[in-house]
């Protein structure tokens, strides 16, 4: 993403740039996450688009699958409880294999890639007002 013109279409979109280290592909674990999503979908292009038009439709499908279908809707919470309850019996059926507690599959309530300036505020002033 060192290409000018990327780089102000992504200012113009409102898309912060990463301050992440040079050469290092693994910063942004959410953006790294959903680049793999993407590469390892079975419609994945295997050429270049022939146009605009063609890449545009092909990421509009893309986003319309992600955003109803992919491991959203209350799936993952219930797929992070079995997976604790699978964590929990192992424990106990084997406790000599487990020097501490089980992982915390909690799902967090609010992710962000840039969090928008109002929401960091709000962030800020819950902060204060617990240590208060």
């Amino acid at each position: 993403m060192r290409a000018a013109t990327l780089e102000v279409r992504l200012e113009e979109l409102g898309v912060l740039r990463s301050f992440s280290r040079p050469r290092v592909s693994n910063d942004n674990p959410y953006s790294e996450s959903l680049f793999r999503t993407v590469k390892y979908r079975p419609d994945y292009p295997n050429r270049p688009f022939s146009s605009k038009e063609e890449a545009c439709q092909w990421v509009s499908s893309f986003v319309d699958w992600y955003n109803h279908q992919h491991r959203h809707c209350g799936k993952p919470i219930e797929i992070c409880r079995r997976r604790a309850r699978v964590y929990e019996l192992a424990r106990i059926a084997n406790p000599k294999r487990w020097s501490r507690s089980i992982r915390c599959w909690k799902q967090p309530d609010l992710v962000w890639i840039n969090e928008p300036l109002a929401t960091q505020q709000t962030s800020l002033q819950v902060t204060l007002a617990k240590e208060a």
